[in-house]
């Protein structure tokens, strides 16, 4: 297996700048994992294309504002949060990385209300920081912080919500789990009605996730690890489906690869809380999981093999080069993908 085997040709024009008017209207490819069969479709037909009795599973996180613009000696600098390591510090990226070193100091916004000191370099080279501030501290970070989009999406995005999912609970993710951007509370009404059940999960999406893979073997790459928690009455649901002969859907990678992490023995899942790094690629046999909502992810990355394994590798190079033939729209604000 090789980084190159992962590769597909991507035209500029069609990775999505902005997201459009209605999230249900997107496009939505589903494509049969055993059969290699592609079929068109808008993200709203998945009402016709799910069973009753399926389980759909989606991730709660909320995406935090977490792209900080400061000043340090007077010379502007960008602080991304990654996640909270303790107290009133955080794992961080910075650029330039050359205005900090330990001991340096950034202030954030005009007054001041918000500072940091640089306290460790990390051995990945990101930067702890030990927030000094007045107040309580997510409402600052409400004030002063940006939605922390990805280097590709280079348009200024109007509404912060769109990039949060419509059923998102808890604060702490430095990405959206964007598979789940193209759901609409009338759409989640409309199919608990039909019988699919919903589970919840949490997992705080790392920018991690996104590191690109700069080895050639992909099996000496390493994942960064992210915070998850699954509930008691979630696993419960999720494993009655299982047994009931309904299939578990994750709505994301964030979701399959939490789900995964956390089957027992017995091959149910179980409640847990903790950390993942767990990286899936092909050859890896899936324990709990029959099918996947997901985007259109970056030529070579880690998100690319985990749909190859879920789906083949062929299978799925075969339906990205559709997608592009199609011209669907790519990435985090594009158009979706169903696994089944």
């Amino acid at each position: 297996m090789q980084l190159s085997d992962f590769d597909y040709n991507l035209p500029q024009e069609l990775i999505a700048q902005t997201p459009i008017g209605d999230r249900a209207a997107s496009r939505l490819l589903v494509l049969n994992k055993q059969s290699g069969e592609i079929n068109h479709h808008t993200f709203r037909d998945i009402m016709q294309i799910l069973k009753k009795g399926d389980c759909l599973v989606i991730n709660n996180t909320r995406v935090m504002p977490a792209r900080l613009l400061g000043l340090n000696n007077g010379k502007p600098i960008e602080v991304l949060l990654l996640n909270n390591t303790k107290g009133n510090n955080w794992e961080t990226l910075v650029k330039p990385g050359k205005q900090a070193e330990v001991g340096a100091v950034i202030t954030f916004g005009e007054s001041g209300e918000l500072s940091g000191k640089v306290i460790e370099i990390t051995d990945e080279g990101n930067r702890i920081i030990e927030m000094q501030y007045d107040g309580i501290f997510n409402e600052i970070l409400d004030r002063l912080g940006e939605m922390p989009l990805p280097p590709y999406i280079t348009e200024k995005l109007e509404d912060k919500e769109r990039y949060q999912t419509v059923y998102n609970r808890h604060l702490g993710s430095a990405a959206a789990p964007t598979a789940g951007l193209h759901f609409t509370t009338e759409l989640m009404d409309e199919l608990k009605a039909a019988g699919i059940h919903f589970a919840e999960i949490t997992l705080h999406v790392g920018i991690g996730t996104f590191r690109p893979v700069r080895v050639d073997n992909p099996e000496e790459h390493h994942m960064h690890a992210e915070f998850f928690n699954i509930e008691q009455t979630d696993a419960d649901m999720i494993n009655q489906v299982k047994q009931n002969g309904g299939r578990i859907i994750a709505v994301g990678t964030t979701v399959c690869r939490t789900l995964e992490s956390c089957v027992g023995d017995d091959g149910l899942l179980e409640a847990r809380q903790g950390w993942t790094d767990m990286f899936i690629y092909p050859g890896y046999k899936f324990q709990i999981l029959n099918g996947l909502i997901t985007n259109f992810h970056l030529p070579k990355s880690t998100l690319v093999m985990l749909v190859s394994a879920l789906a083949g590798r062929e299978n799925i190079l075969t339906a990205y080069n559709e997608a592009v033939r199609e011209r669907y729209r790519f990435f985090s604000f594009g158009d979706a993908m169903l696994i089944i």
